[in-house]
């Protein structure tokens, strides 16, 4: 994409920005002691050759882009002056882009993505769109999954302490040092003649099941199987 549309000053801080950005994520990230449940289901769909839809929270871009860091995961990116930020930042990460948002171009962006997946690529979406409603999801991941027979995989990011942003989405910060939950749910493949509305509150209840488990895992001691990943 040329960046001729931009202004000056927007020039210049797309050179700086996504610097800045990714020392900050990289530095506060690797102070975080991370605990992982549920990696055996990501494991079983490696195991079956199967591509994944990685489905979570507006949220929790920040952590999750760190992550889920060098794996060539595609995710949506806007081409305003805010998505190109993010585009260059996420790029860093060792992530590709597929250019499109919730209300522009998006047909063409699900159409990419798909292409993707068909030449054996796995991609990204957060939930609830770049705008919410908070905690609503949309329905692209259950299209693509019908579509190419890609795993919808959802997963819940929840740091023990963190700032809150005042945005739509309550954008969350984690503090330096501490805990990290990563949970991840066993996913499901929507079959080709899967209805949407079915599949929806599927999608929707597995996403709300493992954000209800995160919030309320720092006050009790969990019994499911665990996994150190670095």
């Amino acid at each position: 994409m040329t960046t001729t549309r931009f202004s000056r000053r927007q020039r210049f801080l797309l050179r700086l920005l996504p610097w800045l950005g990714a020392w900050f994520v990289r530095a506060l990230c690797l102070t975080l002691r991370f605990r992982v449940e549920g990696w055996e289901d990501y494991e079983k769909y490696r195991a079956q050759g199967k591509r994944l839809i990685y489905c979570f929270w507006h949220n929790q871009i920040l952590y999750a882009t760190y992550f889920w860091r060098s794996r060539s995961i595609v995710v949506m990116s806007s081409d305003h002056f805010d998505g190109e930020i993010t585009t260059r930042l996420i790029k860093k990460f060792g992530y590709l882009v597929a250019k499109g948002s919730s209300t522009r171009r998006a047909v063409k962006a699900l159409l990419e993505l798909k292409r993707r997946l068909e030449e054996g690529l796995d991609v990204a979406f957060t939930a609830d769109g770049p705008t919410g409603p908070i905690y609503k999801v949309k329905p692209g991941p259950i299209w693509l999954s019908q579509k190419t027979g890609s795993a919808v995989f959802p997963f819940h990011m929840q740091p023990e302490k963190y700032w809150r942003i005042n945005s739509w989405d309550g954008f969350r910060v984690p503090k330096p040092f501490t805990r990290m939950l990563v949970r991840m749910g066993p996913g499901f493949v929507v079959p080709p003649g899967g209805e949407e509305e079915h599949w929806i509150p599927v999608y929707q209840q597995e996403l709300d099941k493992l954000r209800d488990e995160c919030e309320v895992y720092w006050g009790k001691r969990s019994a499911s199987p665990v996994t150190s990943v670095q």
